[in-house]
């Protein structure tokens, strides 16, 4: 089965906590911190192997989890780094934010990858935070909360040369005389149901990947027949080469069939009609053809090919016309971001707080605030006068002051509430 587009939502893991412990030992005096950090928790990774060409694999399992960090334990032991999570994916995979619908990753070379969501580091234990002030502090970290994110993976085919065309015009039978390709052939419209990849051999000793995408007819870019399902595989193509049934034999022109799918492609992404295109006319054998070809070629100002798939005539012209354009055009990532690298790596600014007044005291949110809490291991007064502190520095006490805060006051933080005390 082809699948080319999943949905998936994956948590990274959560770093572990560290721990507060203290050295006590007979003949050592004043022994001071003596617990550890916790280990990081497990990335999850995209990494592509080129053993795969489909996203089945990942199209049962919607939920990826990698491992939490261990805890950190006493007598100054640090919990172990959780292993990542490698998830494995054919070359032409594009990862895409569903929050944000930025591109995190383009995926094409052997055994590149990409962290997608990143797990958290580890807590630290007491042994951390002393100080000549503080030289046995009572008190230490939870571990970050790993990265949750909801991403689209698709796959784009890493195809050299894309055959575009109308239902019937001969493609599955061209992929399958230029290729080792064996598409189904048959006299009905979309009997082909999936892209076919051929590598075809030119003269010089040079080769190139051949897509025949399916389902291409008057309003696939709005979802009519296989929709745009498909449509997707032909932006990564560096040529296109239009097959036309010049024989007219179902009773449509030849022109109108080439504006037909050329308005299709025009509508599903304009950059893929300033790809180098070529037009190869097939079904040369009928007695219909010449006189549609030389209208034709008075209304097209492209390279014509004339050819007889059927019959195997023309075919090795083409294959080395389409060899000669590829030696001139140079492979473009994907992403109109992408430049340098394959990879766009994500920047996302956190939100230090927002303070909202309800009826029953004031609720504070915020990425960094919330993250703070939760690295916060309430066990102690030291541990409330740091966090008190933290807020202090953020100017969320100032905050409250302004908006009103009286002593008495409850301060709402995710599931946790406090006393508002000046």
């Amino acid at each position: 089965m082809f699948v080319d587009e999943v949905i998936l939502e994956l948590q990274a893991g959560r770093g572990g906590n560290g721990c507060m412990a203290f050295r006590r030992e007979k003949y050592v005096e004043m022994g001071g911190p003596f617990g550890g950090n916790g280990g990081s928790g497990g990335d999850i990774i995209f990494k592509v192997d080129e053993g795969l060409n489909t996203l089945i694999d990942l199209r049962y399992k919607k939920l990826y989890k990698a491992d939490n960090g261990e805890h950190g334990e006493g007598k100054g032991m640090h919990g172990k780094n959780a292993k990542n999570l490698i998830i494995k994916v054919p070359p032409g995979t594009v990862v895409t934010d569903l929050e944000t619908n930025n591109v995190i990753a383009d995926l094409v070379e052997k055994d590149q990858e990409m962290v997608i969501a990143k797990g958290g580091r580890g807590g630290r234990g007491n042994m951390a935070f002393a100080t000549h002030a503080n030289p046995a502090p009572a008190f230490c970290e939870n571990g970050e909360p790993g990265e949750t994110i909801k991403v689209k993976v698709e796959l784009k085919l890493l195809a050299d040369v894309g055959l575009v065309g109308l239902p019937s015009v001969g493609k599955s039978t061209i992929i399958s005389c230029i290729s080792a390709a064996k598409p189904k052939i048959a006299a009905y419209h979309f009997t082909t149901l999936s892209p076919n990849l051929g590598v075809v051999k030119a003269s010089g000793n040079r080769s190139y990947v051949v897509a025949d995408l399916p389902g291409l007819i008057e309003g696939a870019s709005l979802g009519e027949g296989l929709g745009d399902k498909f449509l997707k595989h032909i932006e990564r193509t560096r040529v296109i080469a239009h097959v036309v049934d010049m024989s007219g034999i179902e009773g449509r022109d030849p022109y109108d069939d080439y504006i037909v799918i050329n308005k299709e492609l025009e509508n599903f992404n304009k950059k893929i009609l300033d790809k180098p295109q070529i037009i190869i006319a097939n079904k040369m054998d009928m007695t219909s053809s010449l006189d549609n070809l030389e209208r034709f070629k008075k209304k097209v100002d492209l390279p014509i090919y004339p050819i007889s798939a059927i019959k195997k005539e023309g075919l090795n012209k083409v294959i080395n016309v389409l060899a000669d354009y590829l030696d001139k055009i140079k492979k473009e990532p994907i992403s109109d971001a992408i430049k340098k690298s394959h990879v766009v790596y994500k920047y996302k600014e956190e939100e230090p707080f927002k303070i909202i007044k309800e009826n029953s005291g004031f609720r504070i949110k915020g990425d960094k605030i919330e993250k703070i809490l939760k690295m916060t291991w309430f066990a102690s007064d030291e541990t409330y006068r740091r966090f008190s502190n933290k807020m202090k520095k953020m100017g969320i006490e100032d905050k409250l002051r302004s908006m009103g805060a009286k002593n008495g006051d409850m301060i709402y933080i995710l599931d946790y509430e406090f006393e508002y005390r000046e």
